[in-house]
């Protein structure tokens, strides 16, 4: 169903978690190149983030249960597990070779101007559409009962007291206690690691990302317009949108009114962007971008909402993420 508040306000936790990290430790809030180097090469930069990500599901399990999606049985045959791993290796090895995922190239690359950003994105979401609307003639998409997709609710009083708690919690986290507090230290980037990871986890599964059957239904709009839920879209809206203006005026070179220095983040001695081209653009990159496109539209996770997930559902995610680890070797 269509949740306005739901999404705009996870979404705006979304932003927080991603802008925090680029403005404060001077990195990109990229999920599939983070749970990656958190295996091959874990580091402060990574596993802080993987675990504020995953350690999400604690305040969302006892605070708001209700936010937790009620995820498709698990696969409990041998041709439901073997594709459910098909899927996961194709999610790996997608967000490997296309050098990101929803996060890295959707919400941190858009609202960097990157222009391979914009390719891939348009690359994946529309292999993402078109699988999604083919695939089954769409009947993989999950009606909502009796009533269309696109109806409005509402979050009940416990939710809304939780959102707007998380929301504004985070605020003050981001715009004042930091940069009043910390400092340009180790340890403080690392405790701020961790935390940026719980903002972009408790968005994950307040906006909807972390709901499947919600991420199918935005893609329906192609086949079946009843099915239809247009939630994700405010995510471009609350997300992408205040995380272009923090760019603008964060970016790297940009002299500050006060010393005339190019900025610094607040925790870190330098940013850390990518710094790959249009020229890098390769087979490899356009064939990945698809290839994880193909995996969203299927099964409706990108590598965040899966990790969530797999808390959840444990059968799933051991197929899943052994599938994607397999994926991130080649």
């Amino acid at each position: 169903m269509f949740t306005p508040i739901h999404t705009s306000l996870g979404a705006l936790l979304l932003f927080q978690g991603s802008s925090g990290l680029l403005v404060h430790n001077g990195a990109v809030f990229g999920i599939s190149s983070l749970l990656s180097g958190s295996v091959v090469n874990p580091s402060q930069e990574n596993v802080p983030i993987i675990a504020g990500l995953i350690s999400s599901v604690i305040p969302i399990s006892l605070l708001a249960p209700s936010l937790i999606p009620e995820y498709p049985a698990a696969p409990s045959g041998l041709a439901s597990a073997a594709a459910t791993l098909g899927i996961g290796l194709l999610l790996g090895w997608g967000t490997k070779n296309g050098c990101g995922c929803t996060s890295g190239h959707m919400l941190c690359g858009l609202s960097r101007l990157s222009p391979r950003s914009f390719i891939s994105t348009a690359l994946f979401f529309t292999t993402a559409l078109i699988t999604a609307s083919v695939v089954g003639g769409g009947s993989r998409i999950p009606a909502c009962g009796d009533l269309p997709c696109y109806t409005a609710v509402y979050p009940s009083s416990a939710e809304m007291v939780f959102m707007a708690g998380s929301l504004i919690l985070s605020t003050i986290l981001n715009f004042i206690v930091v940069p009043k507090t910390l400092e340009r230290k180790e340890e403080h980037r690392t405790l701020f690691a961790y935390l940026a990871g719980l903002e972009f986890g408790l968005g994950l599964w307040i906006s909807g990302m972390a709901d499947s059957a919600k991420v199918l239904r935005f893609f329906a709009i192609a086949t079946d317009v009843s099915r239809w839920d247009p939630s994700l879209a405010l995510i471009i809206l609350f997300g992408i949108g205040p995380s272009l203006v923090t760019f603008l005026a964060k970016q790297p070179g940009q002299k500050s009114d006060k010393d005339h220095e190019p900025s610094q983040p607040t925790l870190a001695e330098k940013w850390r962007l990518p710094t790959k081209t249009l020229a890098d653009i390769d087979w490899r990159f356009v064939v990945g971008s698809i290839a994880f496109g193909v995996a969203w539209g299927l099964q409706g996770v990108c590598p965040g909402p899966a990790l969530l997930r797999s808390v959840v559902q444990p059968t799933w995610g051991l197929l899943t993420m052994a599938g994607y680890a397999i994926g991130n070797l080649f």
